[in-house]
Formats: C-alpha cells, structure tokens, sequence
C-alpha cells in the first residue's frame, strides 16, 4: 500500500528495507492507522525471528514504567538460535523521561547492536517529539526511522477491500468500495471487522451496497451525513429518527454537535461551490477527501438548501456549541434535540 514517496518517505525507505531483507536498527513507529502500524511490526518480527525462537528473540516492553535500563537489558540480550533480536516498546514516551534516562536512552541509540533492531510504538501515546531535547533528538535524527502512519489514500484503499473480500470468496467494485469507505470510514483496522461482516452476510459473489447497510456499523460522519441530508430535504422524521438512534447509543449530545457543526461547513462550502461554478474536485481539494464519492453526495445535497439557510444553520450550530460548553445545568439533550428540529423547520 503505497504512500506518496514525498510525503512519506520514511514509510518508503521501511517497506523497501523489508522487501531486502535490510532493517533499520532502530525504528519510532506512530501515526493514525494502526493497522498499517502493527503490520509492518508483525512483518519485521516475521523477517527477524524465526518461528520457535520467539522466546528467546522477542522482547516486548509497554509502558511508562519502563526504565532505560530496561530497554537496555532487551536490546543487549544476544540472539539464540537465531542471527536476530527484536525489541518492541509500546506507549513509553521517551520525551517525557528524566535526564538520567534520556541519557542512557542516547547512548543506546548510538550504539546499538548490529544483530538488534528496536522498534518504538506510540499507540495510545501521542508522538510529539520535543526539539528542545537536542541530544536526544540528534540520537534519532541520526539513528532511528522515523515512520508516520498516515490514512492511505483512495485507491489503495479500493485495492486493499478487493484483496480482502477475493480473500473471503467475495467481490467488490471500485463503486461500492467507494460506499463502504465513505459508510464505514477509512481506517483500516475497523475496515477489517466490517470486511468479515459483509462477506459473510452477502448471499451473492457480488458484494452491494444494501450488504453494507444491513450489517456493518456507520461511522459518527456517516449518520450525522444522513441526518444533515434529511434536514435539507425538509424530512425531519427521518433526521429525528437518526438523532434517535445517536442519543441512545449514549453518545454525547456536544460530540454529536460537534459532528453537526462540520457537516453544516461542509454544506455550507458544497452551497458556495455551486454557486461559484466550482466541481466535485474543488471540494475533494479542500476537505482533504480521498475520494469523490462524499463530494458528490454533498453537492447534492447542497442542491437543495441557499446560502442563507447555510449561513443561518452554521451560526446557530456555533451559539448552541458556546451554550452547552459554558452555561451550568442546560439540558444538552433537549436543546440538541430542538435545535435539529428548527433546522429542519427552516
């Protein structure tokens, strides 16, 4: 799954040093796509340690208890039965370590064995590298791969959802696929659940958009998508009946504005787009959409409100927001609940 080489280029340099046989010593791996995060884990463990040895070669660490010295006795464990070790740490934020740490963390970085490869892994952690640290940060300039995880784009996505389902004896056009990024989101590691579902509900080769809808799980966009949509055509009780389901579900009223507030600015710039002569691909562009099928929708959907109703829902999204973040004791729910129901009115 290719990532655009310049802006990804670590993500490059790794997967062609697993296809030679050529790993890094050291690796900081991070990013949003976690299923991408723990492949290539999982493939550097496959190429590195033989099946068997996995007792003697692997050596996982995980979190903030971890001690450099620690990591130290990992990475200085020679290999047994086996050319190679592996040292994993996961969620050990190592610019929050104290000095004495962060010094012995450099001078392991600077000298790691030729027969070890580490490999850093900020999973519920956030990776934010502090410059300020500048030893540490010279040690990992110089001696780690750095690798972000981005979401990947389109058409990889299309091909990877082709290979999944042909793996499961199913099919799948760039079409639907195209559906079930835009229902289902595109991180990997949920795409990977839903897959199984739909494969294993459709009745036919061919898999459709209605085995999408009867079993996989709509992200939050998806259902504040369809309630936005509803309202904009005048159906208030199919939009009530989305918010229905949301509330019950007991996802937060603020986090369901929230959404709400992003899809009335998408409707809003979808509105300025038509009547600006822009297409599809200026909207792809603006909103970062990795595909044209979202834009789409939101084109047509913009085609039934003006720029005034855009205007009018957007502001009073953003007072609502100021209200239920500031005022004691409002009812989040009903005033949700009310204001969807004066959109709809509008």
């Amino acid at each position: 799954m290719a990532a655009e080489k310049s802006k990804n280029a670590a993500y490059d340099r790794l997967r062609k040093a697993i296809k030679e046989n050529t790993p890094a010593h050291a690796y900081l791996f991070y990013g949003e796509e976690s299923y991408l995060r723990q492949t290539y884990v999982q493939q550097l463990q496959e190429l590195l340690i033989p099946k068997g040895s996995e007792g003697f070669n692997l050596h996982r660490l995980s979190g903030n208890r971890v001690t450099a010295q620690d990591v130290a006795d990992a990475v200085e464990t020679m290999p047994m039965m086996a050319q190679n070790t592996l040292v994993t740490v996961t969620d050990w934020d190592i610019f929050k370590l104290e000095e004495s740490q962060r010094e012995q963390l450099v001078e392991l970085l600077n000298d790691v064995p030729e027969y070890c490869t580490m490999v850093f892994i900020y999973d519920t952690v956030a990776y934010k590298p502090d410059k300020k640290m500048k030893e540490l940060t010279a040690a990992i300039d110089k001696n780690v791969e750095v690798v972000e995880f981005q979401g990947q784009p389109r058409d990889a996505l299309v091909r990877w959802l082709q290979k999944r389902f042909r793996a499961l004896g199913r099919e799948i056009d760039q079409s639907t696929a195209d559906y079930m990024l835009f229902y289902c989101g595109s991180m990997m590691d949920n795409l990977v659940c839903e897959v199984g579902k739909v494969a294993a509900f459709s009745k036919e080769p061919q898999v459709t958009p209605a085995d999408i809808d009867a079993v996989a799980e709509p992200v939050l966009d998806t259902r504040i998508f369809d309630m936005t949509n509803h309202i904009s055509a005048r159906e208030y009780d199919k939009a009530a009946a989305v918010l229905s389901d949301l509330l019950r579900m007991q996802t937060e009223p603020i986090v369901i504005l929230g959404a709400i507030g992003k899809e009335l600015r998408r409707l809003y710039t979808a509105r300025m787009a038509i009547d600006g002569g822009k297409d599809r691909f200026w909207l792809m562009e603006l909103w970062q959409m990795r595909s044209d099928y979202p834009a789409k929708l939101l084109l047509q959907s913009a085609g039934n409100v003006d720029h005034a109703w855009c205007k009018r829902s957007l502001t009073a999204c953003q007072t609502l927001d100021r209200r239920m973040k500031s005022e004691k004791n409002i009812d989040r729910e009903g005033e949700l609940v009310q204001f969807v129901m004066e959109l709809a009115q509008q």
